[in-house]
């Protein structure tokens, strides 16, 4: 059940990347207002798509989500990483409103704790296996007993 409700969760936490990244690599930097020149509308596409792929990486792993450890870590620490930067954006220039908090949440709140649970679903699997037992143990009964 654990399991199940975890690739729920990111299932439902891939859509603010995939669909954020996707609409900015369509309407780049006019995703955000005016537009502010090319080289700014070429770093929001290109950022935007990096965005798209961490959501759809994030989707990847869900079918095996016990098994990608490796890969949903590396993508909860980029998340972590951009929203540090996004941290500290907000203490140097200031507030940018209301949906970046939102990304901020996202970023440190809720990947972070994805990542754990990935680990935490990953540990019972491993331990406990489908029906509570190591894989490959078979208990008690299979040591010999001396007579």
């Amino acid at each position: 059940m654990e399991r199940r409700l975890l690739q729920l969760a990111i299932l439902l936490a891939g859509l603010v990347p995939v669909f954020a990244g996707g609409a900015g690599v369509v309407l780049g930097a006019r995703t955000f207002g005016d537009w502010p020149g090319a080289a700014a509308d070429s770093h929001v596409r290109y950022l935007s798509g990096l965005l798209l792929a961490i959501g759809l990486a994030y989707w990847a792993s869900v079918p095996a989500i016990e098994r990608r450890g490796e890969i949903v870590r590396v993508l909860t620490l980029i998340v972590m990483v951009g929203g540090l930067a996004r941290l500290a954006g907000l203490l140097v220039a200031g507030d940018p409103g209301p949906t970046m908090r939102w990304a901020l949440v996202m970023e440190l709140g809720v990947a972070p704790v994805i990542g754990l649970w990935q680990a935490r679903v990953a540990q019972a699997r491993l331990v406990g296996g489908p029906r509570g037992r190591m894989r490959g143990f078979q208990g008690l009964d299979a040591v010999p007993r001396r007579r």
